[in-house]
C-alpha cells in the first residue's frame, strides 16, 4: 500500500484547502476525488471576501481573479420589505468550474498528490488508516460532501428534514444591476430564490427551501425560481441542477480518533444564509492542520473549530430560529434598510463568522411591531 502522513476524500474547497494547510505544515497528503477536475458543482458560486481572506493565507492569491466585485447586496423580505446596501466588503460569483480547479492546481503545485479514485472502504488499523486496501494514512479529513461516505464510515446519522435544504441552480442572462438579489418567499418559508451576477453577462440563477417531510419536485422548485424572479425563463435557463444543503443546526461531531469531517460533510452551511464556501474553506484548512499534526486528531480540530465559530455557530442558530417567523424576517429588513450598521451585523452573520449584537436584535424587534 501506497503511505502518506495524511489522506483528503473529496478537492472541493473544502478538500483543497485542507490539503494546502496539510502541505504547509509539512505533510504528505494524498487528496482523492471521484471526479476529473475542472467540473461542474451545483452551488449559488457566491464567494464571500471571507472566503478569498482565507485562502490568501493558504498561499492561493488567485482565487477571483478576473471576476469583478460584486458590491452590493439587495434583499426582499418575504411581506416585499426591501433592502439594498453596499456589502461591508465587495462578494464574487465565480463558477465553481473555475474556482475548485484553482484550488485544486494550488494544492497540488503545493505538493499534494491527486488521484481520481471514488472511496469505498475505510478500516482503522491500529495507528493508520486504510482506505480500500490501497492507502495507509495516518489521518483522514472526510470533504467529501452532504452524502459523505466518512460520515457514514464514522456512524453519522445524515441531516433529518428541518435541517436540510434543497435548492436548484441554473444559468441565465444577468440583470441591468450589478448586485446580489435575494428575494425571500412567504410560501414554504424558510426559502428564497436568487440572482448573483458572474461579470460574463450570465448570472448564476435559483431557488432554495428547507425541507419539511415532504419531497420536493424539480418542477415545483423552478415554479418558485420563476415567481420570485420576475422576468425569468427557467424553460431558457442553462444548467440547471439541483442539490442538497445541510445546515450547521444539525451537526455531528467533527470526526473521531484519526479521522474528521469538513465543509459539507460536517454540515457546515449557514442555516440564515445558505452560504457555504467560506465554512468550507475555513474548516478545511483548521481539518488539514490538525490532520498534520497526528495524534489525537479528532480533539485537536474539534476544540479548533470551537475557538474559531463555536459563538458564531450559537448566534447563527439564533438566527435562523428568529428567521422562521416571517414577521421577524420583514423586520430585519425593515432595520436594515433604516440602518447601516444592523445591515452590517446580518452580512457579516449570513457571510462570515459575525454575531447577532444587543443593538441589532433591538432594533429588529422595533422594526417587527
Amino acid at each position: 500500500m501506497s503511505a502518506f502522513d495524511v489522506a483528503i476524500v473529496g478537492a472541493g474547497p473544502a478538500g483543497a484547502s485542507a490539503a494546502l494547510a496539510a502541505r504547509r505544515a509539512g505533510a504528505s497528503v494524498l487528496l482523492l476525488d471521484r471526479a476529473d477536475f475542472p467540473r461542474d458543482k451545483a452551488c449559488g458560486d457566491g464567494i464571500a471576501p471571507h472566503a478569498v481572506e482565507v485562502l490568501a493565507g493558504l498561499g492561493v492569491a488567485d482565487a477571483v481573479d478576473g471576476y469583478a466585485p460584486v458590491p452590493v447586496l439587495r434583499l426582499v423580505g418575504p411581506g416585499g420589505e426591501e433592502v439594498a446596501r453596499p456589502l461591508p466588503r465587495p462578494a464574487y460569483t465565480v463558477p465553481r468550474k473555475v474556482f475548485d480547479a484553482r484550488l485544486v492546481a494550488a494544492a497540488v503545485a503545493a505538493g499534494a498528490d491527486l488521484r481520481r479514485h471514488t472511496v469505498r472502504r475505510l478500516e482503522e488499523r491500529g495507528d493508520r488508516v486504510v482506505v480500500d486496501g490501497e492507502f495507509s494514512v495516518g489521518a483522514l479529513v472526510g470533504a467529501d460532501g452532504a452524502g459523505s461516505v466518512v460520515r457514514r464510515t464514522l456512524g453519522f446519522a445524515p441531516n433529518p428534514d428541518g435541517h436540510l435544504a434543497i435548492a436548484i441552480r441554473g444559468y441565465a442572462p444577468a440583470r441591468p444591476k450589478v448586485e446580489q438579489l435575494i428575494v425571500t418567499s412567504g410560501d414554504g418559508w424558510p426559502a428564497y430564490a436568487w440572482s448573483f451576477p458572474i461579470g460574463d453577462g450570465r448570472a448564476n440563477i435559483g431557488y432554495g427551501e428547507v425541507l419539511r417531510g415532504q419531497p420536493l419536485t424539480r418542477a415545483h422548485l423552478l415554479d418558485r425560481m420563476a415567481a420570485l424572479l420576475p422576468g425569468l425563463d427557467p424553460t431558457a435557463a442553462t444548467g440547471l441542477r439541483a442539490h442538497h444543503l445541510p445546515l450547521s443546526t444539525r451537526r455531528p461531531p467533527a470526526g473521531r480518533g484519526r479521522m474528521v469531517l469538513a465543509g459539507d460533510a460536517l454540515s457546515l452551511i449557514n442555516p440564515f444564509t445558505g452560504e457555504g464556501i467560506f465554512y468550507a474553506v475555513l474548516s478545511g484548512a483548521l481539518a488539514g492542520e490538525a490532520a498534520a499534526a497526528g495524534g489525537h486528531v479528532a480533539d485537536r480540530y474539534t476544540a479548533a473549530l470551537r475557538r474559531r465559530l463555536g459563538r458564531h455557530f450559537r448566534h447563527s442558530r439564533a438566527a435562523a430560529w428568529l428567521g422562521g417567523r416571517r414577521r421577524m424576517v420583514d423586520g430585519a429588513v425593515r432595520a436594515a434598510a433604516r440602518d447601516a450598521r444592523v445591515f452590517a451585523t446580518l452580512a457579516e452573520l449570513g457571510l462570515g463568522e459575525g454575531l447577532l449584537d444587543a443593538y441589532t436584535l433591538v432594533r429588529i424587534g422595533l422594526a417587527a411591531r
